[in-house]
């Protein structure tokens, strides 16, 4: 079976009609535009087919209708689901991009082969991304910057960096 990426989960229901409202995953959500068909992953880890009926936006939220999904009580059911798609649907990225799940679980090593940890997450600040490693003693935040992170290879599951001097500091 092939990978899932998640492109949103499910927040609450809207309305009483089926509808639900969901926090994007994605950095695209213009992927959303001609998408039918998604499976969704329930907390219980059940997975469920789901045909998208109709999709909008409101206030930087997704707000999904699915067919079959027509009472409170059916959108319900949904709650924190992970709607996802097949990962050779995912959305082609550039050289030199990656999805947060790809770096994930990545081994982390400078140039001198020193090991440093594994990527626990990609996180967001709204600036430069940081990778949250946990290394063998501490937890450690990397920019997550080509001047610093010089090779990633995801199919390799590695990341060597560059540290400037004092970021691996205590």
């Amino acid at each position: 079976m092939d990978e899932l990426v998640a492109i949103a989960r499910i927040a609450k229901p809207r309305g009483l009609r089926g509808e639900v409202i969901g926090d994007l995953l994605t950095d695209f959500p213009e992927r959303f535009d001609g998408l039918k068909d998604v499976i969704a992953v329930l907390p219980s880890g059940e997975r469920r087919r789901l045909k998208i009926e109709d999709v909008w936006f409101h206030k930087e939220r997704i707000v999904l209708k699915f067919d079959d999904v027509d009472s409170i009580e059916a959108a319900e059911g949904l709650r924190n689901a992970e709607i996802c798609v097949d990962e050779a649907e995912a959305v082609a990225l550039e050289d030199g991009e990656f999805f947060d799940w790809q770096l994930e679980g990545c081994e982390v090593i400078t140039t001198n082969g020193d090991p440093i940890g594994t990527v626990r997450e990609l996180m967001r600040t709204g600036g430069t991304e940081l990778l949250v490693i946990d290394g063998a003693e501490r937890e450690l935040l990397v920019p997550f910057a080509e001047s610093i992170c010089v090779d990633v290879d995801v199919e390799k599951k590695r990341i060597v960096i560059d540290p400037p001097e004092g970021l691996l500091e205590f």
